[in-house]
């Protein structure tokens, strides 16, 4: 019997490892002038199309930060060849959405739409790339949406903290500023500044046209030459390098007494996209996890300190993250507390982090990784991979192997992001198996790497009197050692 269900484990771990093999290769292929062409066809009677563009707002100085989101918002409001009303009737008479978004590294302007329509959703792309008109009087409308937009922000207390947690991390520099904008530079950002940008950065090496779903690559390698192939290339003097981001240990504090609840996140500088301590930052993040009053488990959750929070009731929520940018991240926590809980909250996630540094153990972060690696297969489409999950164990003693069928525009997503970041896109097994060679030793020299007697960036807002000094979180980032 004992036989039997080992036999059984093993036929499921090998169907397992089959399916994942048989996922869709990524396909690439450069044009002349520079811009890489990516795709997965997963044969979907849909798909997503995308142009992953490496220019955002860490390319701004002071004087035209927010251009880049700016330009974002124009993209949509007419070409040379079309209308803003014309572009909005020939995308929903297609059934298609069209979509865009500015990040501090990479601009992003995506398409979904049936299989069929390809062709029609790389020639729209296309045109609202490089024949956008630009008008006046749009861009005078966009300033109004820009700043209500602006305003809706400062609402979102999480996206607030992080502006400043990024201001005082890396004051300074680029990635200090935020991606809007400030109000001054949205009231003065002219035609003559958009097309600036446009002609600085949108050069074909800084570009992928990503897409995923039922896509041909040939056929978007055709379309892509004959739409994007007079893109520009990289001029002679090279293109502009990218400004270097230098992290600050430092503080910003904004106390306000009237509202019910403290706002703060504490993090340390981590690493870039391609630094082999991304992995091991990762896994550390999942030791952490994340808890909030609405959870069931309570103290019977995996995470340490969401034990202890939840069983000293010192936070209302908390979430841990792991930024990354090209030569620089930032990991760390934020959390929402009551006035008179912020400083245990401080202390005890402190002495987790001393404790990813000394004593965590290999079942914990066995457990971290394997919930890392179902997280990353559920961001690229949750339910029907709970439904490939389910087929595979079904599947455990028949010579059937199921293909789990993902959704496109995260597929796309994934295919643009890490063609940007990494010049190729990462195959699911190797990622897996870079997770898998991480262990407790790894962790904790890792995390002694980056967190042992760091000054962290620290930014709070609310009622934070109780918020320990600046010096006093200092002294809680190192312990004596034998």
């Amino acid at each position: 019997q004992c036989v039997h269900a080992g036999t059984g484990r093993l036929r499921a771990s090998k169907a397992a490892t089959e399916v994942i093999l048989n996922v869709p290769e990524t396909r690439v292929s450069p044009l002349g002038n520079g811009l890489q062409v990516a795709s997965e066809d997963s044969g979907l009677s849909t798909c997503t199309v995308g142009l992953w563009i490496d220019a955002g707002s860490r390319y701004e100085n002071e004087k035209n930060n927010g251009t880049a989101h700016f330009l974002e918002h124009m993209a949509f409001k007419g070409t040379r060849k079309r209308s803003q009303l014309d572009l909005e009737l020939e995308i929903e008479n297609m059934g298609a959405h069209l979509n865009a978004y500015t990040s501090r590294e990479q601009t992003v302007y995506y398409a979904k739409a049936f299989s069929k329509d390809l062709p029609k959703a790389v020639e729209i792309l296309a045109d609202i790339i490089q024949n956008s008109t630009l008008g006046e009087a749009e861009i005078e409308r966009e300033r109004g949406v820009i700043l209500r937009e602006m305003q809706e922000v400062e609402t979102n207390l999480q996206e607030v903290v992080f502006d400043y947690l990024h201001a005082t991390a890396y004051q300074e520099t680029a990635l200090g500023r935020t991606i809007l904008g400030p109000t001054e530079n949205i009231k003065s950002i002219n035609r003559n500044d958009l097309v600036e940008y446009i002609t600085t950065h949108y050069k074909g090496p800084r570009m992928v046209l990503a897409a995923a779903g039922g896509v041909c690559h040939d056929e978007l390698l055709d379309l892509a030459k004959r739409h994007f192939g007079n893109l520009p290339s990289a001029p002679e003097e090279g293109l502009p390098p990218l400004p270097p981001c230098s992290f600050t240990g430092s503080e910003i504090r904004i106390r306000d007494d009237k509202m019910p609840l403290a706002h703060l996140a504490i993090a340390v500088e981590a690493a870039g996209w391609s630094d082999p301590d991304t992995i091991p930052l990762m896994v550390a993040n999942t030791l952490i996890g994340n808890w909030d009053r609405s959870f069931g488990g309570g103290v019977n959750l995996s995470s340490k300190l969401a034990q202890i929070a939840c069983h000293g009731n010192l936070c209302h929520s908390f979430q841990s993250f792991n930024t990354c940018y090209t030569d620089t991240g930032l990991w760390g926590l934020y959390m929402v507390c009551e006035p008179s809980t912020i400083q245990d909250m401080v202390h005890f996630l402190q002495r987790e982090w001393i404790r990813l540094c000394t004593s965590v153990t290999e079942n914990e972060v066995a457990r971290a990784k394997n919930l890392l690696k179902t997280n990353m297969l559920l961001q690229l489409d949750g339910e029907t991979y709970e439904s490939f999950l389910l087929s595979v164990e079904l599947s455990a003693d028949n010579t059937s192997v199921f293909l789990p069928v993902l959704g496109s525009t995260p597929i796309c997503e994934d295919i643009g992001r890490q063609m940007l970041c990494y010049k190729r896109r990462i195959p699911i097994p190797e990622l897996e198996a870079r997770i898998e060679a991480v262990d407790a030793q790894t962790i904790r020299d890792v995390c002694t790497k980056y967190i042992y007697d760091k000054h962290p960036a620290v930014a709070a807002v609310g009622p934070i009197e109780q918020l320990p000094e600046y010096n006093k979180i200092c002294s809680g980032m190192y312990w004596l050692r034998e």
